[in-house]
């Protein structure tokens, strides 16, 4: 996310004249296990406190599977929670959830059945399909990379996700997420699969954005991150 959202942030203004500054404050995490996950989720409402008083004007909290781990639909309680961080500390943020971002990207595009690519664990694979399955959405197949190193999983070249979708059938899906990990580079393949495809391609980390431009009340557009950034929405 620290690379991905700045980008299409920062493509965006080529085009368009506002400008951004990115600031960050982390959760620790190295295995990407389910105990792991749930206390690096519990570091959350501190991390917002400290964006918190920076002023900024939308934060974006990361961790698709964090948040899926802690049970379904948990997105609208992490939001819930983050923000009120926020307005305690005197200026009220809006909150985006990857996983919320994520949910609310594919209904904006429109999908019914999508087919998924994350570098998780077979499990915790499972766990999101079950969380996108629960919010409305048919999941026809899904890719688990298996990969349980948090730095393995961010050092993935993303081009290799071009072979990787091969793996699919994507006959009735109305969506590809190239990568339901934020962590995982995805973006400079996505508008090539997308070509290649015929159907629109994400990710969580351009949801997140997406969303991030919703809430600045900005027009959702950039120069890259396939067809829920072109401007459409």
């Amino acid at each position: 996310m620290e690379t991905e959202i700045p980008a299409i942030f920062k493509a965006r203004e080529t085009i368009l004249p506002e400008r951004f500054t990115f600031h960050s404050s982390r959760m620790r995490m190295k295995k990407v296990t389910k105990e792991e996950l749930e206390a690096m989720d519990a570091m959350s409402l501190k991390c917002a406190l400290e964006l918190s008083d920076a002023q900024v004007d939308v934060m974006g909290y990361a961790c698709l599977v964090a948040i899926m781990s802690m049970g379904r639909g948990y997105h609208c309680v992490s939001e819930v929670n983050l923000h009120q961080e926020t307005v305690a500390n005197g200026f009220p943020t809006p909150i985006v959830t990857s996983a919320g971002a994520l949910i609310n990207g594919l209904n904006v595009l429109g999908a019914k059945t999508v087919s998924v690519i994350t570098p998780y664990m077979r499990p915790l694979t499972d766990m999101v399909v079950d969380y996108i399955e629960h919010q409305g959405f048919k999941v026809k197949e899904s890719i688990a990379l298996e990969i349980p190193d948090n730095l393995e999983v961010a050092a993935q070249n993303p081009l290799n996700l071009l072979d990787i979708y091969k793996q699919l059938d994507l006959t009735g899906v109305d969506v590809l997420v190239a990568s339901a990990c934020v962590q995982m580079p995805s973006l400079e393949a996505i508008d090539q699969i997308e070509q290649e495809i015929g159907i629109p391609v994400t990710s969580a980390a351009v949801c997140t954005t997406y969303e991030m431009m919703k809430k600045l009340g900005i027009e959702a557009k950039s120069t890259i991150g396939g067809a829920l950034l072109k401007g459409n929405y």
